[in-house]
């Protein structure tokens, strides 16, 4: 599947840079849409990814229009709820159609059906830099080792994920320090397979601006981690960004964390990666390229998931080019299309940034769950923020706290 450096060629209708999710997601859009596709990644595939690796409703949408959805759930562990634990030990399950799928794996089949059909892979590949001529992006240089190759392309999509350097060497970059980090690691322990079957989120003052998780990855294997998706500047300036003491803290305040992280058996080192959050810090798109998935910012805040609109944006932005070749539009009508089709999606960010008050306040997790167990309205609204079909934003708002009491 990773073609050899010199098999690029000299030109192709689109150069899509990243192989993640959404970057295979937009090779397998264009590419089963008739155009010529170069996929290149910095990696070669398959390759370990750092992340949760939960599939929320929004990816199971997007992994079926994609055609590869039975693929990923023949090999996931699939779940039914998400476990919301409060800091007083307070706990809610969300239902929703999930699972769990470590993203080596994922990855690795949306790029092979991308391949199927008829991208052409090549990696490992970094982006260098654009080619530009008379202010538009005609292609890019990119580098193997020493060697470096010019490829011409029609359209250069960016799918470079959260790490800033293709942002900043594109012009494209607004925000080059990430909006959240997450550090996860793998630990076995057959005996928790029985009680942990949904996706575990933890909040707790000890955790503080941030919050835990543990998901079962099958096998009894499990992917527990932390995330801060709130205040990353200013913890950094104030010399408390440490998410390994994070860690240590959501193994001394959760049960379940001390028992998986004393009794189980680690398969690898804890690893951490940046993340960015609800498609803010980079400019979308110029004439001849376009940014999706992580590096538009394609993660939630709140809860730090981001596999589904990264899938999305890759499509949204495989569907303008498609609409730019059927529609004969110009340059500017087809960055005007993808802009307008990635703000479209902020108001499910808007409700995780309201959300995420939660994080900086783990009170609030208290007092939401207490209400929700009480009340079947609120854990509709709940169930609604996560399966995208309704938007309970106002449950976190002065007015709707109070309404938290009173209905």
């Amino acid at each position: 599947m990773n073609l050899a450096f010199d098999l690029l060629p000299a030109h192709c209708d689109v150069l899509v840079v990243g192989a993640g999710p959404s970057g295979s997601a937009a090779a397998l859009t264009l590419a089963r849409a008739g155009f010529d596709v170069v996929l290149i990644d910095q990696h070669t595939f398959p390759r370990d990814k750092i992340c949760g690796d939960g599939l929320i409703p929004d990816a199971h949408q997007a992994l079926r229009e994609l055609g590869v959805l039975d693929a990923v759930m023949a090999v996931a562990q699939p779940v039914s709820h998400v476990r919301c634990v409060a800091p007083r030990g307070g706990r809610l399950d969300v239902p929703g159609d999930m699972a769990v799928l470590p993203r080596r794996q994922l990855d690795d089949i949306v790029c092979r059906a991308a391949v199927a059909a008829g991208a052409r892979m090549h990696a490992p590949v970094r982006f260098v830099a654009p080619l530009e001529q008379d202010g538009r992006v005609v292609g890019a240089r990119v580098q193997h080792g020493d060697a470096q190759h010019e490829v011409r392309a029609t359209w250069v999509l960016l799918a470079s994920g959260a790490a800033p350097q293709a942002l900043i060497a594109a012009d494209m970059a607004e925000r080059q320090t990430p909006s959240g980090v997450g550090l996860r690691g793998y630990i076995r322990h057959p005996g928790l397979v029985d009680r942990i079957q949904g996706l575990e989120i933890i909040w707790h003052h000890a955790l503080k601006p941030g919050y835990g998780w543990i998901f079962p990855c099958g096998d009894g294997v499990f992917n527990i981690g932390v995330g801060l998706t709130d205040g990353v500047d200013g913890e950094r300036a104030k010399g408390k960004l440490n998410l390994r003491q994070l860690y240590q803290r959501l193994t001394e305040i959760h049960p379940l964390a001390h028992e998986l992280v004393t009794q189980g058996t680690p398969l690898g080192e804890l690893k951490g990666a940046p993340l960015r959050f609800s498609l803010e810090g980079a400019r979308f798109s110029r004439p001849g390229l376009l940014v999706c998935g992580e590096a538009a910012g394609s993660t939630y805040s709140f809860t730090g998931e981001g596999i589904g609109k990264a899938l999305q944006t890759g499509i949204l932005a495989a569907r303008a080019l498609i609409d730019a070749r059927t529609q004969g539009l110009d340059d500017a009508a087809t960055c005007d299309r993808h802009d307008a089709q990635l703000h479209a999606l902020q108001p499910r960010y808007e409700m995780y940034r309201k959300a995420n008050w939660v994080n900086r306040q783990p009170w609030l997790a208290d007092l939401v769950i207490w209400r929700a167990n009480r009340s079947p309205r609120i854990r509709q609204r709940i169930a609604g923020l996560l399966n995208e079909t309704s938007n309970p934003g106002h449950l976190l708002t002065p007015r709707g706290l109070y309404k938290l009491f009173t209905e």
